[in-house]
């Protein structure tokens, strides 16, 4: 299936000119997939894997890179308010699917790493218009390993405003341990629209309350949604994908967990892992596409699975199948982590 592909800058409820991009499928597509980055990136070239390949499959996908991100003008990746990252997003995609031809079209979010946290909050911000989400290494929760004190969050917040562009020193090239594949390592490196710099003050600490809020509020999630996760993954917490998974109020819910895998399912893996990923994730839409899940004669069940290939899979789902339940042996570095990322205290890393 042929793919085209667009780009249109717009500017934001605040004058801000934001770039925007989407790849469509020569035929009318079966749904519509909307793309939240992670900090530090951006669509168009890094996201451009998962655009092709949704849209190979007959999905239509829509890129906006945030303000200061890839192409959008702003000071580089300084995040004043995650608000307006969440409001920008959700407006772009609201008119997107105001367009006559997507109207009746079902209404997907996509979320990695950071971008796993704005989907959740474009949902909250309207929870009946969404008909589901994908999530891939999400960053929602605070991990318990390394929660930061009160008067650590006291103090930095008395001079935030002072000096809100301060550049915190990372403790590790995040790239180094997000992205499997040394030649995929070298290709981000190599893309000048992702911010490589040492993240801002400002920024650090817009993240950490907005992971704070997420995790007093994941019982709030209510929309269908899968959440991937490799399981050697030290950049976001495996275990933050899982308190999602057991704590958000979704009747339609599934989680993920690939053995030996890293941060970057969708790009920093050998081809065949990212095959594995993305044959799970169109398999996920593909089911949901137009199918009613809230059919109350349908019993509600748990489903774990594990084989030697495929990966760690936790399903709930109004379904009248049951299948066999067995455990996978997993293992995991030890590791701390903010907001569920690897790090000391205060640190944070870029390229996320």
């Amino acid at each position: 299936m042929g793919v085209e592909y667009h780009e249109v800058f717009i500017r934001n409820s605040r004058g801000v000119q934001l770039f925007t991009c989407r790849w469509l499928p020569f035929s009318s597509p079966k749904a519509l997939v909307f793309l939240c980055h992670g900090y530090g990136m951006e669509c168009s070239r890094f996201m451009r894997g998962v655009g092709t390949k949704l849209a190979n499959n007959g999905y239509a996908v829509f890129g906006i890179d945030y303000e200061g991100h890839g192409r959008s003008v702003g000071a580089r990746c300084y995040i004043k308010k995650f608000d307006n990252i969440v409001n920008d997003c959700s407006e772009f995609f609201k008119s997107v699917c105001a367009q006559e031809e997507y109207r009746e079209k079902t209404r997907f979010l996509y979320g990695e790493s950071m971008g796993g946290a704005v989907a959740l909050l474009t949902h909250k911000k309207d929870p009946s218009f969404w008909h589901g989400a994908l999530l891939v290494a999400p960053m929602c929760k605070i991990s318990e390993k390394v929660k930061p004190h009160p008067m650590v969050i006291s103090l930095l917040t008395k001079v935030e405003d002072v000096i809100p562009r301060w550049k915190i020193v990372p403790t590790k090239d995040v790239i180094d341990s997000a992205f499997k594949e040394p030649a995929k390592r070298e290709e981000v490196r190599g893309n000048k629209l992702i911010y490589q710099a040492k993240p801002r003050l400002k920024t650090a600490l817009e993240m950490l309350r907005t992971s704070m809020h997420l995790e007093e509020s994941l019982h709030e999630v209510t929309l269908p949604f899968l959440v991937l996760h490799g399981e050697a993954d030290i950049v976001t917490d495996p275990e933050v994908s899982k308190a999602l998974y057991e704590q958000a109020s979704s009747k339609d819910k599934t989680i993920k967990l690939y053995p030996g895998m890293w941060h970057g399912l969708t790009y920093g893996e050998p081809e065949d892992n990212i095959e594995i990923v993305f044959s799970d994730i169109i398999s996920w839409l593909d089911k949901r596409n137009g199918e009613s899940i809230d059919d109350a004669s349908l019993i509600e069940r748990s489903v774990c699975l594990a084989t030697s290939t495929p990966p760690y899979e936790m399903h709930t789902i109004s379904s009248p199948i049951t299948m066999k339940e067995t455990k996978p042996q997993r293992t995991r570095p030890q590791a701390n982590y903010l907001c569920g990322w690897k790090g000391r205290r205060m640190h944070h890393h870029s390229s996320m």
